[in-house]
């Protein structure tokens, strides 16, 4: 399928498939490389996160703990939606709720358990199977879309990944809040690299055919024209 843009030139749909640990700059990427795209963007780590949510409101995580199967009856019922930056969980705006501190403690835990990623994958896979989206998570270019004609893995320093975590609960926390300090972040951030990477389905790892940037040093504006100019590359060889 090949789309016709302004200037009369056909460029090929693809499927960009960033993954990369918590706080490597996944979804700011993802997001600013679909906007100068003009494709659609899939925040899976929202969708994750989603559910975590639901768990949490719902007080079934420690029966899930006890009897893992049991998450199936939570992932009966629920929907996940994107209404351009928006998330939707059951209908309701959840869009910050799910970068709750509490949500980043337990989301691993989550999304180890292979029926909550084999009934996102496949939601995930149904909303990309038409091409021109960008796709960031952990699994995306190994088990959601391994046919990604462009796949990425960012990767960056643990402390500066803390860093970013912390800037961004302060600019998103009211006035007053607590949250944890950038060492107690850094050490979140450690066992959730250590949860991803250990889990039985679906680890955290990077595909062999994958860019790897590291973004330790560099400002978005940067990782994002990195990932743009490989997209446009791509793209011009398949018209």
């Amino acid at each position: 399928m090949k789309l016709l843009h302004k200037s009369g030139i056909r460029k090929k749909h693809i499927i960009i498939a960033i993954d990369g640990p918590a706080a490597s700059g996944k979804s700011t990427t993802a997001r600013k490389v679909a906007q100068r795209l003009g494709y659609t963007y899939i925040d899976t780590g929202a969708m994750y996160r989603s559910v975590t949510l639901k768990a949490l409101r719902q007080g079934v995580l420690d029966e899930v703990r006890r009897f893992p199967e049991n998450i199936a009856d939570l992932l009966q019922e629920i929907t996940i939606h994107f209404d351009g930056d928006t998330v939707l969980l059951d209908g309701r705006d959840v869009t910050s709720d799910i970068r709750d501190n509490r949500v980043s403690r337990e989301v691993s835990f989550i999304s180890s358990l292979k029926p909550v990623r084999d009934k996102l994958v496949e939601m995930q896979q149904e909303l990309g199977r038409q091409g021109s989206v960008v796709m960031d998570g952990r699994d995306i270019g190994t088990v959601v879309f391994p046919d990604a004609e462009l796949k990425i893995f960012l990767v960056a320093d643990a402390r500066e990944r803390a860093r970013r975590r912390y800037a961004e609960l302060v600019a998103k926390s009211p006035e007053g809040s607590e949250y944890p300090d950038i060492d107690q972040l850094e050490e979140e951030i450690k066992r959730r690299d250590r949860d991803d990477e250990e889990r039985e389905h679906a680890p955290l790892k990077k595909h062999p055919e994958a860019y790897e940037i590291d973004t330790s040093s560099l400002t978005i504006e940067r990782q994002v024209d990195s990932v743009y100019s490989l997209a446009v590359d791509i793209q011009k060889r398949g018209r």
